[in-house]
């Protein structure tokens, strides 16, 4: 009887880890970025602890706040995590300018060219995807300007489009950890530990995903 019991409590334990692992990493690797960086240090210091705490951990929480398991926000009415959502989106997107404008304005008095390496454009195309989701994502915030469209559709195209996005910030936050101030500060094994939590953040939002809009098909057939 015990045992039976104790089954469902140990699956919803398995199920929620890697959610909960990826709240973790994300939280860690932010702290870990604004430790190094010691931001007001300089104009640089600004850059990497905006554009982490935008994509590594704003974003992040934004997306799991609609995890089936793990949620901070799971016994919220759906209306009500999809304005959280889009408030943690803007200030992803506040951080991200902010960050951007940091690094440009560094370039801008050491006299050094702008985005000239992957990580500069990379970063820069992700930065306009961020605002341009969070621009779009107004008509499901507010139903009344979704009239004529199908909101199902939308949500659609928001969830892949906010996919992709957030893959684009995962992958300039690593080719980040490849520049020459990370690796400076950060070599060997925790170098990898680092590379963990954009990795790990991508992973199970992809998942997160992906199977929230498969289980949607298989109700409708």
């Amino acid at each position: 009887m015990k045992e039976a019991e104790a089954e469902p409590g140990l699956s919803r334990v398995i199920r929620a880890a890697p959610t909960l692992l990826s709240h973790l990493s994300c939280s860690l690797f932010t702290g870990l970025v604004a430790l190094l960086s010691r931001p007001g240090t300089s104009w640089f210091s600004w850059h990497p602890f905006f554009m982490t705490l935008a994509f590594s951990f704003f974003m992040t929480e934004a997306i799991l706040l609609f995890s089936p398991h793990g949620s901070p926000v799971r016994k919220y009415p759906h209306k009500t995590k999809g304005r959280v959502h889009w408030l943690l989106q803007c200030l992803s997107v506040c951080c991200a300018v902010l960050g951007l404008a940091a690094i440009f304005y560094n370039k801008h008095l050491n006299g050094k060219p702008h985005f000239t390496s992957w990580h500069g454009l990379l970063g820069l195309l992700t930065v306009c995807a961020a605002g341009a989701q969070s621009l779009a994502a107004v008509p499901l915030v507010y139903h009344s300007l979704a009239r004529g469209w199908s909101l199902a559709k939308l949500k659609r195209y928001h969830a892949a489009s906010g996919l992709i996005t957030y893959l684009l910030g995962s992958g300039s936050l690593l080719l980040g950890l490849c520049s020459t101030w990370f690796t400076g500060s950060v070599g060997g094994y925790a170098w990898y530990l680092s590379a963990l939590g954009p990795a790990l953040g991508a992973l199970v939002i992809m998942s997160q995903v992906s199977s929230a809009y498969m289980a949607k098909k298989r109700l409708q057939s």
